[in-house]
């Protein structure tokens, strides 16, 4: 094989994340070609664009015969443009056999002992499942017209006017295609991420499940006064007809805050230099598990709240009792696992990098009536060596990346009896587990939750227990 040249084959294995393994063979060897996009059983035709050191990576241009697991025609007209879902030509059954047999496939490498594999569970719902979206103003091709959605398949700067998504409430598209004709009116500039001049950057909505309260957040540059197009109007008196025109709206939920971000930020993405009220409150209302969540427009809250539910139910089942019990929630967001776990338990400790996170989590106790739930602001690594406390039993939920192996050796020094290892991301899952079972640990029970349909993510969450036990 020769880099640079185009070739065809079938799709033979499949990998986390989304990617298919071509087996290409010549006289007497053969070759694994990794191509993103593709799913088993496609015959593709692809680049082969990169080629050492053993390692084989090709570049899908065309899909010659679908996969099996192709059976069914996308719902969402912007299904080929939109980089958002990967899996809507798949049935919701085989999607989730897709992502179980995935996750399976992960852990059957890394376990080294008998371990129940409890499959996958699904969303409650596959469709208008996100409480949260944050779409980006730029425009569909150069120099065109003002669009306001999510970014096109592959490209960092063209921007797909998302007006009818699947996987949101009907009112994000209400809201989305209300404030884009707005700006579309004024002809008030995008930011321009090359150039670093325009003013209006990302629309962030969040929208609870169980209240139906509403968030919405206009994120812009500060450079209104300096934009020519800008100039006409006050910025105050934009926003004052901006929000007038969204309460207008006839939603399904309730509007109950506008804010508007200033982000000057050249990184792109939503993060505040000061943020204003334009209207009702800076946060929304949810219920989780009987439990009620303060989110503000920068809280990390689960993005699907039911299967959010269906994953701690899961985690709660594998901590099992904890009366008298001290555990630590590592890794600990807004504090969601650790207040479902006060409950029955001595206490819970949380610990938490992201400090707005850790607010959040303070607040949320309280407004929960938890007494025995703490919270602390730092990096695991470090902060673990100043708690007093010893735990019982440890969650961990860390980022994508899985745990830092310094972080991960005092972890398991505490010699608890159990874990419950939440993970976004199966091969870091695998590599952490790979040492927790060289110190001493085995891993009972393993199971997959879909809490992204129409997308190749999942959620794994594993039992842990230690060996001399």
């Amino acid at each position: 094989m020769k880099k640079g040249q185009e070739y065809i084959g079938r799709i033979e294995e499949y990998e986390f994340p989304n990617k298919g393994i071509v087996i290409y063979k010549e006289e007497d060897s053969q070759t694994k070609v990794m191509i993103k996009g593709t799913l088993p059983g496609q015959t593709v035709r692809f680049l082969l664009t990169k080629k050492r050191s053993g390692k084989c990576e090709g570049r899908l241009i065309e899909v010659m015969e679908k996969s099996s697991f192709q059976d069914r025609i996308p719902f969402c007209e912007f299904y080929r443009e939109c980089g958002g879902c990967t899996y809507q030509e798949i049935s919701y059954d085989n999607q989730l056999k897709l992502k179980g047999d995935m996750v399976k496939s992960i852990m059957d490498k890394a376990v080294k002992d008998d371990y129940i594999f409890e499959g996958i569970l699904g969303s409650p719902f596959e469709w208008g499942y996100r409480n949260k979206m944050e779409f980006s103003f730029g425009d569909e091709y150069k120099d065109g017209p003002l669009a306001l959605g999510l970014h096109k398949k592959g490209s960092f700067y063209d921007i797909v006017t998302t007006s009818a998504c699947r996987i949101v409430n009907d009112d994000y598209n209400a809201i989305l295609m209300t404030v884009l004709d707005f700006f579309k009116e004024l002809n008030i500039p995008f930011y321009h991420k090359l150039k670093h001049t325009g003013y209006l950057r990302h629309l962030v909505i969040r929208r609870a499940v169980k209240t139906g309260e509403i968030l919405i957040n206009i994120v812009t540059t500060g450079d209104f006064d300096n934009q020519p197009e800008c100039r006409k109007y006050r910025e105050d008196g934009l926003y004052d007809e901006l929000k007038e025109r969204i309460l207008k709206l006839d939603l399904y939920g309730t509007v109950t805050g506008i804010l508007h971000t200033i982000n000057d930020s050249p990184a792109d993405t939503v993060q505040s230099d000061r943020t204003d009220i334009i209207y009702g409150n800076e946060y929304i209302t949810e219920k989780l598990l009987g439990l009620e969540f303060k989110i503000s427009t920068f809280s990390f809250f689960q993005t699907n709240t039911l299967g959010a539910e269906v994953l701690y139910q899961k985690a709660r089942e594998y901590v099992g009792e904890t009366k008298d019990k001290v555990v630590f929630d590592l890794y600990s967001g807004t504090g969601t696992i650790a207040q479902i776990i006060a409950p029955v338990a001595k206490k819970v400790i949380g610990v938490e990098i992201v400090e707005e996170a850790v607010e959040a989590a303070k607040e949320n106790a309280a407004l929960n009536g938890l007494s025995n739930c703490s919270f602390i602001a730092g990096d695991v690594l470090k902060v673990i060596d100043d708690i007093e406390e010893r735990p019982d039993l440890i969650i961990l939920d860390p980022p994508r990346d899985g745990i830092h192996p310094k972080a991960l050796t005092k972890i398991i020094d505490y010699g608890v009896d159990k874990m419950v290892y939440i993970s976004c991301k199966p091969t870091s899952l695998a590599r952490d587990l790979e040492v927790l079972q060289d110190r001493g640990y085995r891993v009972e029970k393993v199971c997959a939750v879909d809490m992204f349909p129409e997308t190749y993510h999942v959620e794994t969450v594993v039992l842990l227990q230690r060996k001399d036990m």
